[in-house]
Protein backbone atom coordinates (compact mmCIF):
# COMPACT_ATOMS: atom_id res chain seq x y z
CA UNK A 1 0.00 0.00 0.00
CA UNK A 2 1.77 3.36 -1.03
CA UNK A 3 2.05 5.71 2.02
CA UNK A 4 -1.17 8.19 2.14
CA UNK A 5 -0.22 10.84 4.87
CA UNK A 6 -1.90 12.01 7.42
CA UNK A 7 -2.92 15.33 6.46
CA UNK A 8 -4.41 18.93 7.05
CA UNK A 9 -6.16 21.32 5.50
CA UNK A 10 -5.74 25.35 7.25
CA UNK A 11 -6.84 28.33 4.71
CA UNK A 12 -9.63 30.74 4.41
CA UNK A 13 -12.21 28.44 1.62
CA UNK A 14 -13.94 31.69 0.37
CA UNK A 15 -10.53 32.53 -0.88
CA UNK A 16 -9.92 29.13 -2.42
CA UNK A 17 -13.50 28.92 -3.88
CA UNK A 18 -11.70 27.83 -7.28
CA UNK A 19 -8.91 26.17 -6.30
CA UNK A 20 -10.15 22.86 -6.25
CA UNK A 21 -12.01 21.00 -9.09
CA UNK A 22 -13.40 17.83 -8.59
CA UNK A 23 -10.68 16.14 -10.01
CA UNK A 24 -8.17 18.06 -7.67
CA UNK A 25 -10.12 16.95 -4.79
CA UNK A 26 -9.71 13.33 -6.37
CA UNK A 27 -6.76 13.85 -6.67
CA UNK A 28 -5.71 14.43 -3.28
CA UNK A 29 -7.75 11.95 -1.83
CA UNK A 30 -5.86 9.87 -3.80
CA UNK A 31 -2.39 11.15 -2.26
CA UNK A 32 -3.46 11.64 1.51
CA UNK A 33 -5.46 10.99 4.19
CA UNK A 34 -7.53 13.99 5.37
CA UNK A 35 -8.07 14.34 8.96
CA UNK A 36 -11.03 16.88 8.27
CA UNK A 37 -13.07 17.65 5.76
CA UNK A 38 -12.37 21.32 5.57
CA UNK A 39 -9.94 23.22 6.27
CA UNK A 40 -9.44 25.01 9.34
CA UNK A 41 -9.77 28.71 10.16
CA UNK A 42 -7.78 28.58 13.56
CA UNK A 43 -5.10 26.86 15.14
CA UNK A 44 -6.63 27.69 18.90
CA UNK A 45 -8.88 25.25 20.08
CA UNK A 46 -8.37 21.75 21.56
CA UNK A 47 -10.24 20.14 18.89
CA UNK A 48 -7.43 21.76 16.39
CA UNK A 49 -4.14 20.57 18.70
CA UNK A 50 -5.85 17.48 18.06
CA UNK A 51 -5.44 17.62 15.06
CA UNK A 52 -2.30 19.04 14.97
CA UNK A 53 -0.48 16.47 17.06
CA UNK A 54 -1.39 13.61 14.07
CA UNK A 55 -0.13 15.77 11.18
CA UNK A 56 2.25 15.07 8.51
CA UNK A 57 1.34 17.51 5.77
CA UNK A 58 -0.46 20.56 6.61
CA UNK A 59 -1.59 22.36 3.62
CA UNK A 60 -2.09 25.98 4.21
CA UNK A 61 -3.39 29.05 1.86
CA UNK A 62 -4.47 32.49 2.12
CA UNK A 63 -6.32 33.05 5.18
CA UNK A 64 -4.45 30.48 6.97
CA UNK A 65 -3.81 30.46 10.92
CA UNK A 66 -0.75 31.14 12.68
CA UNK A 67 1.61 28.69 12.39
CA UNK A 68 3.97 29.99 15.48
CA UNK A 69 6.32 27.63 18.32
CA UNK A 70 3.21 26.95 20.10
CA UNK A 71 1.28 25.45 16.77
CA UNK A 72 4.93 24.07 15.92
CA UNK A 73 5.25 22.03 19.67
CA UNK A 74 1.97 20.73 19.06
CA UNK A 75 2.83 19.10 15.74
CA UNK A 76 5.40 16.67 16.55
CA UNK A 77 4.68 14.52 13.12
CA UNK A 78 5.10 17.43 10.82
CA UNK A 79 7.48 16.89 7.95
CA UNK A 80 5.63 19.27 5.17
CA UNK A 81 3.65 22.46 5.06
CA UNK A 82 2.34 22.76 1.62
CA UNK A 83 0.77 26.47 0.71
CA UNK A 84 -1.28 26.57 -1.56
CA UNK A 85 -0.49 30.89 -2.46
CA UNK A 86 2.12 32.92 -2.66
CA UNK A 87 4.42 34.14 -0.32
CA UNK A 88 4.06 32.24 3.30
CA UNK A 89 5.93 34.66 5.26
CA UNK A 90 1.89 35.87 6.48
CA UNK A 91 1.44 33.06 9.03
CA UNK A 92 4.56 31.27 8.82
CA UNK A 93 6.97 31.99 11.83
CA UNK A 94 11.16 31.85 12.04
CA UNK A 95 10.31 29.17 14.79
CA UNK A 96 9.94 26.34 11.63
CA UNK A 97 13.71 26.70 10.48
CA UNK A 98 14.60 24.59 14.26
CA UNK A 99 12.78 21.59 12.85
CA UNK A 100 12.78 19.43 10.13
CA UNK A 101 9.83 20.21 8.22
CA UNK A 102 10.00 21.54 4.48
CA UNK A 103 8.01 24.50 2.85
CA UNK A 104 7.24 24.39 -0.49
CA UNK A 105 4.71 27.63 -2.30
CA UNK A 106 3.05 27.62 -5.19
CA UNK A 107 4.65 31.33 -5.19
CA UNK A 108 5.93 30.96 -8.84
CA UNK A 109 2.47 30.10 -10.41
CA UNK A 110 1.07 32.73 -8.84
CA UNK A 111 3.69 34.93 -10.03
CA UNK A 112 2.74 33.78 -14.04
CA UNK A 113 -0.76 36.05 -14.16
CA UNK A 114 0.80 38.67 -12.15
CA UNK A 115 3.61 39.01 -14.85
CA UNK A 116 1.16 38.74 -17.58
CA UNK A 117 -1.11 41.51 -16.02
CA UNK A 118 2.03 43.59 -16.39
CA UNK A 119 3.24 42.91 -19.89
CA UNK A 120 -0.74 43.56 -21.08
CA UNK A 121 -0.11 47.07 -18.45
CA UNK A 122 3.28 47.98 -20.61
CA UNK A 123 1.55 47.52 -24.17
CA UNK A 124 -1.29 49.62 -23.40
CA UNK A 125 0.93 52.09 -21.48
CA UNK A 126 3.18 52.50 -24.62
CA UNK A 127 0.12 52.49 -26.98
CA UNK A 128 -1.94 55.03 -24.77
CA UNK A 129 -4.61 52.84 -24.80
CA UNK A 130 -6.57 54.17 -21.94
CA UNK A 131 -6.28 57.97 -22.72
CA UNK A 132 -7.53 57.73 -26.22
CA UNK A 133 -9.80 55.64 -25.66
CA UNK A 134 -10.92 58.00 -23.18
CA UNK A 135 -10.89 60.37 -26.20
CA UNK A 136 -12.75 58.57 -29.13
CA UNK A 137 -15.75 57.89 -26.65
CA UNK A 138 -15.76 61.73 -26.45
CA UNK A 139 -15.04 62.89 -29.65
CA UNK A 140 -17.30 59.75 -31.22
CA UNK A 141 -15.40 60.73 -34.73
CA UNK A 142 -12.00 59.91 -36.32
CA UNK A 143 -8.49 62.22 -34.88
CA UNK A 144 -5.21 62.57 -35.33
CA UNK A 145 -4.66 60.24 -32.52
CA UNK A 146 -0.93 60.66 -32.60
CA UNK A 147 -0.76 64.15 -32.55
CA UNK A 148 -3.22 63.67 -29.12
CA UNK A 149 -0.59 61.16 -27.78
CA UNK A 150 3.31 62.52 -28.37
CA UNK A 151 5.37 59.43 -28.19
CA UNK A 152 3.07 56.38 -28.82
CA UNK A 153 4.18 53.26 -29.33
CA UNK A 154 5.68 50.42 -28.19
CA UNK A 155 8.82 50.59 -30.82
CA UNK A 156 12.23 50.98 -28.43
CA UNK A 157 10.97 52.10 -25.12
CA UNK A 158 12.69 52.12 -22.46
CA UNK A 159 10.85 49.77 -19.66
CA UNK A 160 12.09 49.88 -15.95
CA UNK A 161 12.10 47.31 -13.82
CA UNK A 162 12.09 47.59 -9.91
CA UNK A 163 12.78 44.40 -8.32
CA UNK A 164 13.82 41.04 -9.71
CA UNK A 165 11.46 39.02 -7.87
CA UNK A 166 10.07 35.84 -9.18
CA UNK A 167 7.53 38.18 -11.06
CA UNK A 168 10.12 40.64 -11.98
CA UNK A 169 11.96 38.20 -13.69
CA UNK A 170 8.66 36.83 -15.36
CA UNK A 171 8.40 39.95 -16.84
CA UNK A 172 11.81 40.53 -18.16
CA UNK A 173 11.09 37.37 -19.95
CA UNK A 174 7.83 38.11 -21.24
CA UNK A 175 9.20 41.62 -22.70
CA UNK A 176 12.02 39.60 -24.55
CA UNK A 177 10.44 39.15 -28.34
CA UNK A 178 9.56 43.02 -27.86
CA UNK A 179 11.58 45.69 -29.00
CA UNK A 180 12.71 47.22 -25.82
CA UNK A 181 15.38 48.23 -23.47
CA UNK A 182 15.09 46.93 -20.42
CA UNK A 183 16.14 48.43 -17.40
CA UNK A 184 16.77 46.51 -13.52
CA UNK A 185 17.26 47.99 -10.15
CA UNK A 186 17.67 45.27 -7.44
CA UNK A 187 20.46 45.73 -5.27
CA UNK A 188 20.77 41.49 -4.92
CA UNK A 189 21.84 41.47 -8.21
CA UNK A 190 24.30 42.43 -10.33
CA UNK A 191 25.62 43.60 -13.69
CA UNK A 192 26.11 40.02 -14.97
CA UNK A 193 22.96 38.51 -13.77
CA UNK A 194 20.83 41.36 -14.67
CA UNK A 195 22.12 40.96 -18.49
CA UNK A 196 21.85 36.79 -18.34
CA UNK A 197 17.93 37.83 -17.13
CA UNK A 198 17.86 40.40 -20.66
CA UNK A 199 18.36 43.81 -18.97
CA UNK A 200 21.30 46.31 -17.90
CA UNK A 201 21.51 47.12 -14.26
CA UNK A 202 21.17 50.67 -13.45
CA UNK A 203 20.74 52.41 -10.01
CA UNK A 204 16.95 53.52 -9.63
CA UNK A 205 17.36 56.91 -9.78
CA UNK A 206 18.44 56.26 -13.38
CA UNK A 207 15.81 53.94 -13.80
CA UNK A 208 13.13 56.49 -13.06
CA UNK A 209 14.75 59.18 -15.08
CA UNK A 210 15.47 57.30 -18.20
CA UNK A 211 12.24 54.88 -18.52
CA UNK A 212 8.92 55.37 -20.50
CA UNK A 213 7.17 52.55 -17.90
CA UNK A 214 8.25 51.90 -14.71
CA UNK A 215 6.70 48.25 -13.32
CA UNK A 216 7.53 47.97 -9.49
CA UNK A 217 8.30 44.15 -8.55
CA UNK A 218 10.27 44.53 -5.01
CA UNK A 219 8.85 42.62 -1.94
CA UNK A 220 7.31 44.63 0.96
CA UNK A 221 10.37 45.42 3.15
CA UNK A 222 11.76 48.43 5.80
CA UNK A 223 14.02 49.26 3.17
CA UNK A 224 11.50 49.48 0.11
CA UNK A 225 8.67 50.68 2.06
CA UNK A 226 7.82 54.55 0.46
CA UNK A 227 10.98 53.18 -1.96
CA UNK A 228 8.84 55.45 -4.74
CA UNK A 229 8.67 58.74 -3.03
CA UNK A 230 7.66 61.94 -4.11
CA UNK A 231 11.26 63.15 -5.13
CA UNK A 232 11.82 59.68 -7.15
CA UNK A 233 8.26 60.41 -8.25
CA UNK A 234 9.37 63.78 -9.60
CA UNK A 235 12.41 62.52 -11.47
CA UNK A 236 10.08 60.13 -14.20
CA UNK A 237 9.26 61.86 -17.53
CA UNK A 238 6.47 63.96 -18.47
CA UNK A 239 4.02 61.42 -19.99
CA UNK A 240 5.90 58.08 -18.63
CA UNK A 241 3.59 55.39 -16.73
CA UNK A 242 4.16 53.80 -13.13
CA UNK A 243 2.63 50.49 -12.76
CA UNK A 244 2.30 48.81 -9.55
CA UNK A 245 1.27 45.12 -9.03
CA UNK A 246 3.70 44.55 -5.89
CA UNK A 247 2.59 46.51 -2.05
CA UNK A 248 0.92 49.87 -2.19
CA UNK A 249 3.08 51.17 0.44
CA UNK A 250 6.06 50.74 -1.58
CA UNK A 251 4.65 54.29 -3.25
CA UNK A 252 4.37 57.44 -1.53
CA UNK A 253 0.48 57.59 -2.47
CA UNK A 254 -0.02 61.21 -1.49
CA UNK A 255 2.85 61.94 -3.90
CA UNK A 256 1.70 59.68 -6.62
CA UNK A 257 -1.95 61.50 -6.90
CA UNK A 258 -0.27 64.90 -6.74
CA UNK A 259 2.24 63.54 -9.66
CA UNK A 260 -1.25 61.79 -11.56
CA UNK A 261 -3.68 64.85 -10.86
CA UNK A 262 -0.93 67.29 -12.27
CA UNK A 263 -1.35 65.10 -15.55
CA UNK A 264 2.65 64.84 -15.76
CA UNK A 265 2.72 60.98 -15.04
CA UNK A 266 -0.40 58.20 -15.89
CA UNK A 267 -0.38 55.23 -13.72
CA UNK A 268 -1.75 51.37 -13.97
CA UNK A 269 -2.44 50.56 -10.20
CA UNK A 270 -3.39 47.42 -8.84
CA UNK A 271 -2.41 47.61 -5.11
CA UNK A 272 -2.74 50.34 -3.16
CA UNK A 273 -2.10 51.48 0.61
CA UNK A 274 -4.57 50.67 2.11
CA UNK A 275 -5.70 47.55 0.13
CA UNK A 276 -9.52 48.77 -0.24
CA UNK A 277 -9.14 52.65 -0.70
CA UNK A 278 -11.50 55.13 0.92
CA UNK A 279 -14.34 55.64 -1.49
CA UNK A 280 -13.38 59.40 -1.67
CA UNK A 281 -9.89 58.62 -3.03
CA UNK A 282 -9.13 60.64 -6.01
CA UNK A 283 -7.18 57.47 -8.01
CA UNK A 284 -10.93 56.64 -8.25
CA UNK A 285 -11.95 59.45 -11.13
CA UNK A 286 -8.49 60.81 -12.36
CA UNK A 287 -8.36 60.10 -16.37
CA UNK A 288 -5.32 59.22 -16.32
CA UNK A 289 -5.13 56.07 -13.60
CA UNK A 290 -6.42 52.85 -14.43
CA UNK A 291 -7.12 51.32 -10.58
CA UNK A 292 -7.99 47.89 -10.15
CA UNK A 293 -8.94 46.09 -7.07
CA UNK A 294 -6.11 43.66 -6.57
CA UNK A 295 -6.73 41.44 -9.82
CA UNK A 296 -3.50 40.94 -10.98
CA UNK A 297 -2.39 37.46 -8.97
CA UNK A 298 -4.25 34.41 -9.30
CA UNK A 299 -8.04 34.56 -9.35
CA UNK A 300 -11.19 32.03 -10.31
CA UNK A 301 -9.57 29.46 -12.87
CA UNK A 302 -5.66 30.67 -12.60
CA UNK A 303 -5.83 29.46 -8.78
CA UNK A 304 -5.97 26.07 -10.29
CA UNK A 305 -2.40 26.56 -11.26
CA UNK A 306 -1.48 26.77 -7.66
CA UNK A 307 -3.53 23.47 -6.84
CA UNK A 308 -1.49 21.77 -9.75
CA UNK A 309 1.59 22.58 -8.30
CA UNK A 310 1.07 22.25 -4.73
CA UNK A 311 -0.82 18.42 -5.90
CA UNK A 312 2.89 17.50 -7.63
CA UNK A 313 5.10 18.60 -4.76
CA UNK A 314 2.95 16.67 -2.23
CA UNK A 315 3.27 13.36 -4.69
CA UNK A 316 6.84 14.47 -5.23
CA UNK A 317 6.97 13.93 -0.81
CA UNK A 318 5.24 10.91 -0.43
CA UNK A 319 7.83 9.12 -3.45
CA UNK A 320 10.86 10.85 -1.55
CA UNK A 321 11.67 13.14 -4.48
CA UNK A 322 13.30 16.51 -4.18
CA UNK A 323 10.96 19.33 -4.05
CA UNK A 324 10.94 21.53 -6.91
CA UNK A 325 9.41 24.70 -5.05
CA UNK A 326 11.03 24.50 -1.67
CA UNK A 327 11.30 27.88 0.27
CA UNK A 328 14.50 28.46 1.22
CA UNK A 329 13.74 29.54 4.91
CA UNK A 330 17.46 31.38 5.75
CA UNK A 331 16.11 33.95 2.50
CA UNK A 332 12.46 34.49 3.60
CA UNK A 333 13.63 38.08 5.01
CA UNK A 334 14.35 39.53 1.01
CA UNK A 335 11.13 38.39 0.05
CA UNK A 336 7.37 39.33 -0.42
Amino acid sequence: MPHKPLTLLAFDPKAHADSFSAEHTARLRDLVTLLAPNPLASFEDTAARVLLSQTEILITGWGAPHLGAAELAASPHLRLVAHLAGSVKPFLDSAIGARDIAVTSAADANALPVAEYTLAAILFANKKVFALRNAYREARHASAWAELAPGLGNYRKTIGIVGASRVGRRVIALLKPFDFEVLLFDPLVDAAEALQLGARLVELDTLMKTANVVSIHAPLLPESTGMIDRRRLALMRSGATLINTARGAIVDQDALIEQTSSGRIDAIIDVTEPDILPAGSPLFDLPNVFLTPHIAGSLGTETRRMTDMILDEIERYIQGKPLQHRVALSELEHQA
